[in-house]
């Protein structure tokens, strides 16, 4: 049992803390609630944009690495569709280092033209090597679009078009910072060797001053139900063809979400998944297969992918991963498969939260679903699912019509 501490600053700032003794240092974890589904679809990317604008310095401390690199700490952030989450790591004697960096930046950020260009020029040239000039780069920017219609999930976090971050100008970067990031709109996370009385304190200290910003209403459209197959093909030079297919589900707050999340593991649990066992084991049709949940906040994807085997024609692939989902639905999993996968989940949740720095992200999520207490009754919620559950979720979602399927074929000699 995970035991952990909650409270509330005057400006809203909520603040939890799970004090591990055995740690000689402490994970400091700030998510912000926005991501790239918050974006104007004719300005995408700068959720993204801000992962690197953060640690672009500001008026009073010009480098934000220098400071904790020196305190002996680490830091990093990513970004998706619907947080923004920044961590650092330090020494329990240095933490007081982490709170006067974060709270710095929460209150503003470097303004500036040259500070701007330069992670605008950072931003380009990552769209290009890791989505235009990487193999297989561009299929989520494919997929994405094809499955979402209206919905802002539709773009990747990287944006629609690199145009929209190549136009982007100093008041729309201003806008979107104090329009998102405000101690109202955060959740702030410490575990490891801090007690909770010196972490309230701290976060007094130095987020207490901070006051709350209007923070932009989220009016998101959902997204249409889809009544019929999807279907893209793209041609690139790649090694070879790959299959994409991904099918609508709930958000991560559903009644279905853990036996959705069952049901991948039973595909893609590893190399005892059924679709490694069958389709490339087996029948050696593919060299590599797998299948995820993304978990999003609002209704998410079931996304499978697998890369083909050289000579294997891509429509017979495509058949036999739709002979295994149906089979999902006609046959029952055997008690020792489904035990199987829940002791690899909760084998593995155990060991993800045995990191201070998961932990305290984990909790800093759980925070923004409304429930913090969820990371003591997942593997609980996960076992819950049954064999029956399985059968009646895989109709309910793997369906045809609620399927888009995207064909990466590969223009060298050979592919089919």
């Amino acid at each position: 049992m995970i035991k952990y501490y909650r409270f509330c600053l005057e400006n809203d700032l909520k603040v939890l803390v799970h004090e591990d003794k055995s740690s000689p240092i402490v994970a400091m974890n700030i998510l912000y609630d926005v991501g790239s589904r918050d974006e104007n679809p004719d300005s995408t990317g700068l959720a993204h944009l801000f992962e690197h604008l953060m640690f672009g310095g500001s008026a009073n401390i010009p480098d934000f690495d220098k400071p904790l690199q020196l305190a002996g700490g680490e830091n990093n952030a990513f970004t998706n569709a619907d947080i923004t989450d920044y961590y650092l790591t330090v020494p329990e004697t240095n933490i007081e280092t982490g709170f006067w960096l974060e709270s710095d930046r929460m209150s503003g950020l470097d303004f500036s033209h040259k500070n701007l260009e330069t992670q605008k020029n950072v931003v380009t040239e990552e769209y290009y090597q890791r989505y235009l000039n990487q193999p297989y780069g561009d299929a989520m920017l494919l997929l994405r679009p094809l499955v979402y219609k209206v919905h802002p999930y539709r773009w990747s976090t990287i944006g629609r078009d690199i145009s929209h971050i190549a136009n982007v100008n100093l008041n729309e970067v201003k806008d979107f910072f104090f329009s998102h990031y405000a101690p109202n709109n955060a959740v702030l996370t410490l575990t490891g060797n801090i007690t909770p009385d010196r972490a309230f304190m701290l976060a007094h200290k130095w987020f207490g001053p901070l006051e709350k910003r209007q923070v932009k209403s989220r009016k998101l459209p959902s997204e249409p139900v889809q009544t019929e197959e999807r279907r893209l093909i793209a041609d690139r030079d790649v090694a070879a063809t790959a299959l994409y297919k991904a099918w609508h589900i709930g958000s991560r707050k559903s009644e279905d979400f853990y036996a959705l999340d069952l049901i991948t593991d039973l595909l893609a649990g590893g190399e005892s998944g059924r679709l490694y066992t069958k389709l490339v084991r087996e029948k050696k049709m593919f060299s590599e297969i797998n299948a995820y949940i993304t978990s999003d906040i609002d209704p998410g994807m079931i996304i499978l992918h697998g890369k083909l085997m050289k000579d294997i024609d891509i429509q017979y692939a495509d058949e036999s991963v739709n002979k295994l989902i149906r089979d999902l639905k006609e046959k029952y999993p055997s008690e020792n498969e489904m035990e199987k996968v829940k002791n690899k989940f909760e084998s593995s949740t155990i060991l993800c939260n045995s990191s201070i720095l998961n932990k305290a992200m984990n909790l800093s999520f759980y925070e923004l679903m409304g429930d913090p207490d969820l990371i003591n009754h997942e593997v609980d919620e996960f076992r819950k699912t049954d064999k029956k559950m399985v059968a009646e979720v895989s109709c309910k979602y793997l369906t045809e019509r609620n399927c888009s399927t995207l064909y990466y074929k590969s223009t060298r000699q050979g592919q089919k």
